[in-house]
């Protein structure tokens, strides 16, 4: 009998050799497609014969039939089959399914011996995290946990963008109105504080350039010449200047910036294993440059910046250093991958940044392919659509984000909420009751997040993400508690004692679900989007209510029928929760 880890190798096995043996025909396994059979019609394996028929000299309908009588007088496996329009439908033994189920073991994934390094969050160190942050941060670490699953090396990394003007903004506002202020002694977490600060500069500008216009200014003229802002680029140049009156207050509130940060990583279930810094990367960056200058990839104009000319890739000139030798954001992205590359000598290097950064990226590759690096044919962006809120677009500087950490309690709250409501919990301790309050939380925020393409924009709803029914992270957490429940009844050990069961089409289902979890990971992986994930867990749990609300497990009075459903129910939880836990998703064996 065939079994689960080589079904798939089994068919193409077979077809190559009704190919050879009917038509004379050599084929490349590589070349075969084989799909699983869509619901509409029977079977469970659907062979494509459209590319056999030029080979063949006959239609796709009769080579399908054919091919189909072949399995059928040569294989165990197939014990019918039918033909559609040129594919070929098999009908899989139900020994085939009982076994799989029974064993529980799906092929491995193999390594691909690739390292992939994907570049998420990047904060700046003048605001707090926001809920545009937490889809970046989110859909990074998905993506990091699916690659891995898919058989790569994956570095987590962070780059910090703890230096630049916007920096100083925050720095020169607590200088002229912070009074000394620090977290401590505000008890205002440290992101925040700065944060605030970065609003106050905002403020005051604003009205800095309205007084200017009052007095005869043009508008571009007062921008321009707003005292406080003229007091942050001064800043910045002697940041740049490496004044240690500057650098020390820079470090102190970046330094608060982090430990606050660190909270809400921690919130999310996020971790990285590599941090970088502008501040380390802007002067290799600069270095890089220099060296495409004296290799011809750029040109010096009369001012002293130095440029790119990117004409010939049907784009312009790009500026890379200015002509005062300060470096633009492009300065750092080059001297970043730079380091990245000498740190860990990715295959790949994904950056997980906003649509609104398509072009840079597309703009940095090329000056990378111009500069003769070899990680140039690497970078992958990975661009997501923005997150909005009923109300509108969101503005760090005018301080109408949706803060992270309040988003994070808000669902906290709402998750508590509606499980009282449940009134299932009477029996969990206070740590049990929190814990779970905020799986439930977390996993409404992450799985409405990330069932997403992430592509698309999200108007994001807090209510409508923790609803328990319907395709949310909370259904599917409950359906996963809801089989831990029966199998917390069900009798250890049962044996599975018969060579066939009638395995029903709901049951046939579920396992034919559960069958192909791996190939969604790898679908997943190789398009770098984790809705294939969530959309797939929500359809497993889904599939499971179709066949529970149909069949009893453990009031089943066949001992091989129960110890066969038991273990497709055990074999439905295990799946769930590693696909969850793709997303970051907790799944409580309790709700």
């Amino acid at each position: 009998m065939t079994t689960t880890l080589d079904i798939i190798g089994e068919i193409k096995h077979t077809t190559i050799n009704a190919l050879k043996e009917l038509y004379d025909l050599d084929f490349d396994t590589q070349n075969l497609v084989i799909n699983e059979t869509r619901k509409e019609f029977e079977g469970s394996f659907t062979v494509v014969c459209f590319p056999f028929t030029k080979a063949a000299k006959k239609a796709p309908m009769m080579i399908g039939q054919e091919i189909g009588n072949y399995f059928k007088n040569n294989t165990e496996f197939v014990v019918d089959f039918n033909v559609v329009q040129g594919f070929l439908n098999l009908v899989i033994d139900n020994n085939f399914w009982t076994s799989f189920v029974i064993n529980q073991t799906l092929p491995a994934i193999e390594p691909s011996g690739k390292t992939v390094m994907v570049e998420f969050a990047s904060p700046n160190t003048n605001k707090p995290l926001h809920l545009g942050h937490i889809r970046n941060i989110l859909l990074g670490h998905s993506i990091s946990k699916i690659l891995s699953a898919g058989g790569h090396k994956v570095v987590q990394a962070n780059l910090i963008n703890d230096r630049g003007i916007h920096i100083c903004k925050s720095m020169v506002a607590w200088q002229k109105f912070g009074n000394g202020q620090t977290p401590e002694s505000t008890k205002i977490k440290g992101d925040k504080l700065v944060g605030n600060f970065y609003v106050a500069f905002d403020k005051a500008y604003k009205e800095e350039v309205s007084e200017l216009i009052a007095k005869g200014k043009t508008s571009q003229e007062a921008q321009k010449e707003a005292p406080i802002l003229l007091e942050a680029q001064e800043m910045l140049r002697k940041w740049e200047a490496n004044d240690q009156e500057v650098r020390a207050l820079w470090t102190k509130m970046n330094d608060w910036v982090y430990t606050g940060m660190d909270v809400t990583y921690n919130s999310l279930g996020v971790n990285f294993d590599q941090f970088y810094y502008e501040s380390d990367t802007y002067l290799l960056g600069k270095s890089q440059v220099e060296e495409g200058l004296a290799n011809g990839a750029c040109y010096k104009k009369e001012d002293g910046s130095i440029w790119i000319d990117l004409e010939p890739d049907g784009l312009d000139h790009k500026l890379l250093l200015r002509s005062d030798g300060t470096s633009v954001y492009m300065t750092q992205d080059i001297g970043t991958a730079q380091l990245k590359y000498d740190d860990h000598k990715m295959d790949r290097s994904v950056y997980v940044v906003g649509n609104e950064q398509d072009y840079h990226f597309k703009v940095l590759q090329l000056i990378l392919k111009h500069f003769n690096k070899p990680h140039a044919q690497g970078v992958y962006h990975l661009s997501y659509g923005m997150v909005e809120l009923p109300s509108g677009k969101m503005k760090s500087r005018e301080g109408t984000v949706v803060d992270a950490d309040d988003l994070i309690k808000q669902m906290y709250e709402t998750a508590k909420a509606r499980t009282a409501e449940k009134g299932k919990i009477d029996s969990f301790t206070t740590q049990e009751r929190e814990k779970l309050f905020h799986d439930i939380g977390m996993g409404a925020l992450k799985f409405y997040l990330l069932k997403v393409d992430p592509k698309k924009g999200i108007m994001f709803n807090p209510e409508e993400s923790i609803e328990f029914q319907g395709q949310t992270g909370p259904f599917i957490q409950y359906t996963h508690a809801r089989i831990k429940s029966i199998l917390s009844g069900a009798p250890q050990n049962i044996e599975f004692s018969s060579n066939y069961i009638d395995i029903k089409s709901e049951e046939k289902d579920l396992a034919q679900m559960i069958f192909k979890s791996n190939d969604i990971i790898q679908e997943a992986a190789d398009k770098m989007d984790p809705s294939h994930i969530a959309n797939y867990a929500y359809e497993l749990a889904k599939c499971f209510s179709s066949f529970y609300a149909k069949y009893s497990v453990l009031k089943e009075e066949d001992r091989d029928i129960k110890a066969f459903r038991i273990s497709l129910c055990s074999f439905t939880a295990k799946t769930i929760e590693k696909m969850m836990s793709l997303l970051g998703i907790n799944v409580p064996n309790r709700m």
